[in-house]
């Protein structure tokens, strides 16, 4: 009996060791893995024939996380998570069913004639060239946490504009609003979501005045139409720090805060992402 008592606990730990925050997700939203077990290394997951590496969660013993963004393109389909780790010398696998769902954004319908399609030449190039340089540093990932407090939005008011709004073109779904608005009026004070190193302190075309904060293991923040930024590239900022100013610059119809979000270079809807990112804490 005492035998069977025993293999019923070590069953019981293996079978709650490996945890994943929900089964269905729609899609542009993040999946949180964790895993808890002593004396293991090189833990990853696969998924769609993407690799990610976990990361030591600070803040819980002997346990490992990671962040799967699932693309606002992914297809809608059931899928299957590896985790693989060594522990005793022996590669070990453990599998959980994920389904990806419509998130059901709403559409804005826009017809036009084509030839607005048609922008120029200088601007395509400029364009590219911050994209580039943003998707560099999107793409990178440090190997260190940088905050130790939950996330928070980046101010308190009312959202005008939901994340993943789809923006259809003469029926051709053309891009998807990225990221969250806030209403802000000129000049109101923009605070940091959380701690971290500032990666983007530029003005772009589309964005405007763009701060982009690096918090570590593949999170960022961003921060967009600042009227004024008041932190360089590499500078480290606080939680609660006033990044900056909110404005109207850049490619929009009148002053707001564009906040948004990626992990490991894949644009997710911010909310989701900073209540999935406070539950490592919880």
């Amino acid at each position: 009996m005492k035998k069977i008592f025993l293999l019923s606990l070590i069953l019981f730990y293996n079978l709650f060791a490996f945890e994943i925050s929900q089964s269905i997700v729609k899609n542009a939203n993040t999946v949180l893995l964790q895993i808890k077990k002593k004396n293991i290394s090189e833990v990853k997951l696969t998924f769609d024939k993407q690799n990610i590496d976990f990361f030591k969660n600070p803040f819980k013993e002997n346990t490992y996380y990671a962040l799967l963004p699932i693309s606002y393109y992914q297809k809608k389909n059931d899928y299957r998570v590896i985790v693989s780790y060594i522990e005793n010398g022996k590669k070990i696998f453990e599998g959980k069913s994920l389904k990806v769902v419509d998130g059901k954004y709403k559409s804005e319908i826009i017809n036009v004639p084509k030839t607005k399609f048609k922008p120029k030449p200088s601007r395509v190039k400029r364009t590219k060239k911050e994209y580039s340089q943003a998707i560099k540093v999107y793409n990178s990932i440090s190997k260190d946490i940088l905050w130790n407090e939950e996330f928070s939005y980046p101010l308190k008011s009312k959202i005008t504009s939901s994340f993943g709004t789809k923006r259809v073109y003469n029926g051709k779904l053309k891009s998807y609003h990225s990221g969250t608005d806030f209403r802000a009026k000129n000049g109101t004070a923009i605070l940091a979501s959380n701690s971290g190193i500032v990666k983007i302190s530029q003005d772009r075309f589309y964005s405007g005045n763009s701060i982009v904060i690096d918090h570590g293991q593949g999170v960022y923040s961003c921060y967009f139409h600042l009227s004024k930024m008041n932190y360089k590239k590499g500078d480290f900022i606080k939680k609660g720090d006033i990044l900056g100013l909110s404005g109207d610059t850049g490619r929009v119809t009148g002053p707001h805060l564009h906040f948004s979000f990626r992990i490991h270079g894949v644009q997710v809807d911010p909310l989701d992402a900073i209540s999935l990112l406070n539950q490592l804490k919880s």
